[in-house]
């Protein structure tokens, strides 16, 4: 072999060290979703079960074909959900170019000239060749930068199920409403018939002399208040109908609900321990990969203080006519390799480094105001839940005794046993009464929505994330 082409023990032995200084980088820190925060081993107002898939589609639980459906149809054609598929395809097609640029790169080219010059004839080149390139990532900061974008779109398709839960609770929430408002307007109806029948028999009775005008302009105000009600519950249910068009993606007249009673909340809850609810919470699993993605670019901006490596090649044909490319010396080759490295940057290179340790932290902070969030929105939930289910049981007992005061007051009405003021307040008592059930019982199936939604149901995610008290996996 020719002297000139043997390779030489410097710049070999020059690379050998600089690969193994690679070995001084920063390494990537690992975030776990815990983020710090003890968690507790069960929650303050109960246990629970570790079947977490059944917590996916919770709305199946309430048993109602028309909540199913109008859940479906949201998650399916959405615009928020929308948006966010589009992100998450944004983000994975960001974290495809991060990933080729780790690669060679190959180009053709190919180019035809004509030069002259004043006292010469003129003359023409032609060439058509391949180009390649190539960047070795000694230190890692390409595969660094390459992990975040991964992370980055792993976070969007958290964020994708974030927002998946939020459309999922808030129909399931419009649609408790919605059925709400219609009870409330059959109970505030009803009382409205009771009422005139009670005005009716008052103005018999001042026809007859038995009572006065102030007791049958009463029973008019009794029965237009409640007028008023069933107007302002109407109208309410009306914008439940539209809450309902807008979440599910369509107009107003393309949503067809028919009539139907509210949802019944399971009897039985589905819970998840807490550290389950962690990892499955979408906006938690969210802000641990933005953590992550934040510790490789910790990485990444480390290794951009040393040196970088450059390999570049030519291979074509080059000549001076267009039949000439197909001779044997029409053939063209180079190769370069080169290297450069931050001398002097006053410290930017250093401050970038920190720079990215900072916003780690931040993101670490992040995490962990999520995971304290989480824990909080499913201990509210919990003692909703048991509240409104005492209040709803203390209800009902009012409401049958607002009843049978209100049937045995009419009754004594006619008959003249009491006075027109203990029917009105009886009456008032017993729509009150009704009305309050009918709102505590959309508020037990309203807690239960809020409760699934707090303990991260309403999406699957592709792939768990390991927290820092679990066994690693086998190797």
């Amino acid at each position: 072999m020719p002297q000139s082409f043997r390779p030489r023990s410097g710049p070999v032995a020059l690379l050998a060290a600089l690969a193994l200084a690679g070995c001084a980088t920063l390494g990537a820190p690992v975030t776990a979703p815990q983020a710090g925060v003890a968690v507790p081993a069960a929650w303050s107002a109960g246990g629970g079960t570790r079947n977490a898939a059944s917590l996916a589609d919770w709305w199946r639980r309430f048993d109602d074909p028309t909540l199913t459906g109008l859940v479906g149809d949201a998650l399916a054609a959405n615009t928020d959900i929308e948006s966010a598929r589009a992100a998450l395809r944004q983000a994975r097609a960001l974290a495809d170019v991060q990933t080729a640029r780790n690669g060679p790169a190959l180009s053709v080219s190919g180019s035809a000239g004509r030069n002259r010059a004043a006292s010469q004839l003129a003359s023409n080149s032609f060439r058509a060749g391949f180009d390649a390139s190539w960047e070795p990532d000694v230190f890692g900061g390409n595969r660094a930068a390459a992990a975040a974008s991964g992370l980055d779109a792993q976070a969007s398709a958290a964020t994708l199920g974030d927002v998946q839960v939020s459309v999922a609770a808030e129909v399931a929430l419009a649609y408790i409403t919605l059925r709400s408002n219609g009870a409330r307007l059959a109970i505030a109806q009803a009382n409205l018939e009771s009422q005139q029948e009670t005005q009716q028999i008052t103005q018999w009775r001042v026809q007859a002399g038995l009572a006065t005008s102030l007791e049958a302009e009463q029973a008019r105000a009794a029965v237009e208040q409640t007028r008023a009600q069933t107007v302002s519950l109407a109208t309410a249910a009306q914008q439940s109908r539209h809450q309902l068009a807008l979440l599910t993606g369509r107009t107003v007249d393309a949503l067809s609900l028919g009539g139907g009673t509210l949802p019944q909340a399971p009897a039985d809850l589905a819970l998840a321990f807490p550290a389950d609810t962690l990892r499955q919470r979408a906006d938690v699993r969210s802000a641990a990969l933005a953590a992550d993605a934040a510790a490789q670019r910790i990485v990444q901006a480390d290794a951009a203080r040393y040196p970088s490596f450059n390999l570049s090649g030519s291979l074509g044909l080059s000549a001076l006519t267009l039949s000439g490319l197909s001779g044997p010396g029409s053939v063209a080759s180079a190769l370069l390799a080169s290297v450069s490295a931050p001398l002097f940057d006053g410290g930017a290179g250093r401050a970038q480094v920190q720079a990215q340790q900072a916003a780690y932290e931040q993101s670490r902070t992040r995490l962990r105001a999520t995971v304290l969030s989480a824990l909080k929105d499913v201990e509210d939930a919990l003692v909703a839940l048991r509240g409104d289910r005492e209040r709803l049981a203390t209800l009902r007992v009012a409401a049958e005794a607002a009843d049978n005061a209100a049937l045995l007051a009419r009754q004594r009405y006619s008959s003249g046993l009491v006075d027109f003021q203990t029917v009105l307040e009886t009456q008032r008592s017993q729509l009150s009464a009704q009305d309050n059930v009918a709102a505590a019982e959309a508020d037990v199936a309203a807690d239960h929505v809020r409760l699934y939604k707090a303990l991260g149901g309403g999406w699957q995610p592709d792939t768990p994330i390991r927290a820092a008290n679990d066994p690693a996996p086998a190797s």
